[in-house]
């Protein structure tokens, strides 16, 4: 593991405007709800990780053969993008797709966002995906004057030939390119094979140094 200097940090705020998200981002930071928080290394199946803050560079971006398929095999369903509303729909999707995890299994919904989400602590949206009146996936994501930010994602755990959750990142990514926005942040990621691999296969990616910079990383595509 290469040597990086050890942060941990984290405030909470119920209001930060457009500019300041992309700072923060920008910084290494991320947010569920009102807690903003970054840390460089973290405990992951028993050993200590280097944690890997991405993001893609949209001007350079192009969707893989692969990602291609992804979005032509699901040509069929409507996707809707609004100001992120928690239903009783979302709340029974949640609690489904949550038991895919083997550790850390989230409890609430809220543990990822504030109870006004679409306003606290920014501006914020979902990216639903149907099929007729039937919701097969949602994703949230937060919305800065030169970003988007990826919060979290659910989708039907019994529906896997669609990849789901690649889908509402693509269809977010596809919205961050047509209004005009410059990056993409898609979350954390590990040194080495962990269950968060699925983030570094994008095109035009970046990783933050921890010492103030981005540099180009390899893509896993």
């Amino acid at each position: 593991m290469e040597q990086l200097p050890y942060i941990n940090e984290e405030f909470y705020v119920s209001q930060i405007a457009p500019e300041e998200l992309d700072l923060f981002l920008a910084n290494g930071w991320r947010h569920f709800g009102e807690h903003f928080y970054r840390y460089s290394l973290n405990w992951y199946r028993d050993e200590i990780r280097a944690v890997i803050p991405l993001r893609i560079r949209l001007a350079d971006f192009s969707f893989s053969k692969s990602q291609r398929r992804v979005l032509n095999k699901n040509l069929d369903l409507q996707s809707v993008v609004r100001p992120i509303e928690i239903t009783p729909e979302t709340v029974s999707m949640f609690e489904a797709h949550r038991f895919r995890f083997e550790e850390n299994i989230p409890y609430s919904i809220y543990t990822f966002m504030s109870y006004e989400p679409a306003t606290v602590p920014c501006e914020a949206f979902e990216m639903a995906a149907y099929q007729g009146k039937k919701l097969l996936a949602k994703s949230f994501f937060d919305v800065g004057k030169d970003s988007v930010s990826s919060i979290y994602g659910i989708f039907e755990p019994e529906i896997t030939e669609r990849s789901l959750g690649i889908l509402t990142m693509l269809l977010e990514i596809d919205f961050a390119i047509k209004n005009g926005k410059k990056f993409y942040y898609h979350g954390y990621a590990y040194e080495g094979n962990s269950f968060y691999d699925y983030k570094k296969r994008f095109r035009a990616l970046e990783r933050f140094n921890w010492n103030g910079g981005w540099e180009k990383w390899q893509s896993a595509v």
